[in-house]
């Protein structure tokens, strides 16, 4: 019967309708969430396996897990972080029990996820003819994981998985950032408080941080945009920069948007911002941050921020330039979970002196080299999420001689953080890093200010000037520090001086 079945659809072109397998209609609730979570899961991770083995990513784990077809998002997104942390050891307890057949090895991501299930999980609803196969063969798996827990002289699995994984004891605090153009600080964290311990960070302002662990993807303020999750050392970048309410801002390379709309938030949504991407379908999805963030202010441009006119008349009032391009991400490997794929520990070996690196590094310059040549500007941020000197002290050392051409020199963001850049470049001392063991995430970040001139014979350093910026917005004792009599006397004088330029440029 089901040969003629077959055999009818070929000669009518009609194919059987898609739809649940009678194995899948004679599951309950819990056993169906379990079969379709860990199918989703292995599709997630063929996608991710063999971008990794070709080295290009599609998109991160959780962009993938987190796509509108994905039903079980936190299920999934649990399984395939935990059956990546643990596929080195899988792959191993499979190659030693020799228990695959040529038909579940091509189905070797739907294995991987069981396996984890059998060995590690709590999950006990194995419906499903491959969790059956493997379930009979459990004996097997469990003595293979035996025996190596005794080669490697080792008592458990919590003792095991660092020798696999170094990271696998990583946890990281969750941050979120107000969104100040939506909902007021107090406002928000009276609703966050209401499930979760909230503390406030004492470096970036609107910043919280909550547990390690702590599951916001479908948290109502997520939702509609009045808070985002975005890691401390991303957040420092914006406040870096620090523009003043009603300039105008160049935001070079903007996608996703996270930095973007938090330009707009410290600058009370006055101004503008042009906020710059090259590629069109993540110049969309930066569209869709600015809308949900209510950043009114925000003018999405698709284009090459190195294709800009600085003599433009539309750039001519650009007073600060947030330049943030592409990098190596080596900084933000845990929060994208690529220390967990395969080809990680063979890129840390080799990224130093990859070709990937020392093209990006030779955009990177072009691009901070552009950002100088813009006539209005006062402060440029360059940041990235790399560990590597080559994209960051290197690109400084690279554009130093030029930036002082401009009157550019470089000022300390953050005096009161302790980690700065390497000694490899004059002025390090200036330069900020964040380290990935200390901090969860590896960035860098230089900021330039022009100098000041005072019209009276003498100027002040950038490194002056910068702490002028950061004190108009502390409090009178703050300020009263930045500001000696003397400053203040010069600073107002060429105020008065200037005041008629000022106006011709605004």
């Amino acid at each position: 019967m089901r040969r003629k079945t077959l055999r009818r659809q070929k000669i009518t072109g009609k194919e059987k309708p898609s739809g649940p397998s009678v194995e899948q209609k004679r599951l309950g609730g819990a056993e169906r969430s379990a079969y379709f979570a860990r199918r989703e899961a292995a599709k997630v991770l063929r996608s991710v396996l063999q971008g990794d083995s070709r080295r290009r990513a599609v998109a991160s784990i959780k962009s993938l897990v987190y796509s509108p077809s994905v039903r079980n998002k936190k299920a999934t997104y649990a399984l395939v972080c935990e059956t990546l942390k643990h596929l080195p050891l899988i792959k191993d307890v499979l190659k030693q029990a020799e228990v695959l057949n040529s038909k579940w090895k091509r189905q070797e991501e739907l294995v991987y996820v069981i396996v984890y299930d059998i060995l590690f999980g709590q999950d006990a609803s194995f419906t499903g003819d491959a969790e059956k196969f493997l379930l009979r063969r459990k004996d097997h798996l469990q003595l293979a994981l035996a025996k190596l827990l005794a080669s490697k002289k080792v008592k458990n699995i919590k003792d095991l998985m660092p020798l696999y994984n170094k990271f696998s004891g990583v946890s990281k605090p969750r941050y979120v950032r107000i969104n100040t153009l939506k909902m007021g600080v107090d406002s928000a964290i009276l609703e966050l408080s209401k499930q979760y311990e909230v503390l406030k960070d004492d470096l970036v302002p609107g910043l919280f941080k909550l547990p390690p662990g702590t599951d916001l993807h479908k948290h109502p303020l997520v939702v509609n945009g009045s808070i985002f999750m975005q890691g401390r050392a991303s957040s420092m970048v914006a406040a870096a920069l620090d523009p003043n309410p009603g300039w105008w801002v160049l935001d070079a390379c903007s996608a996703p948007g996270n930095k973007t709309v938090h330009l707009a938030a410290l600058m009370k949504g006055k101004g503008k911002i042009i906020a710059c991407e090259l590629n069109e379908e993540r110049a969309n999805r930066l569209a869709h941050t600015v809308k949900l963030a209510g950043a009114t202010n925000v003018e999405v441009k698709h284009g090459d921020f190195l294709n800009l006119n600085p003599e433009d008349p539309s750039y001519l009032k650009i007073r600060a330039i947030l330049l943030d391009p592409s990098c190596s991400g080596s900084g933000t490997t845990i929060d994208r979970l690529d220390h967990l794929l395969p080809s990680y520990t063979a890129d840390m070996e080799d990224n130093a002196n990859s070709d990937r690196l020392r093209k990006l590094a030779a955009f990177q310059k072009k691009a901070l080299e552009h950002a100088f040549s813009f006539p209005a500007v006062e402060r440029i941020v360059y940041s990235t999420c790399s560990i590597h000197q080559i994209e960051n002290e290197d690109v400084v050392k690279s554009v130093l001689p030029l930036a002082a051409s401009s009157g550019f020199q470089l000022a300390t963001a953050y005096p009161q953080w302790s980690r700065r850049g390497l000694p490899v470049v004059d002025g390090w001392e200036h330069l900020l890093r964040t380290d990935v063991d200390e901090d969860g995430e590896g960035f860098f970040i230089a900021l330039f200010v022009r100098k000041v001139d005072y019209n009276s014979g003498s100027s002040e350093t950038a490194e002056t000037a910068s702490k002028e910026h950061q004190g108009k917005r502390s409090s009178s004792e703050l300020r009263g520090s930045y500001f000696n009599k003397t400053f203040r006397k010069l600073f107002y004088s060429s105020l008065k001086q200037n005041r008629k330029s000022f106006e011709r440029r605004e």
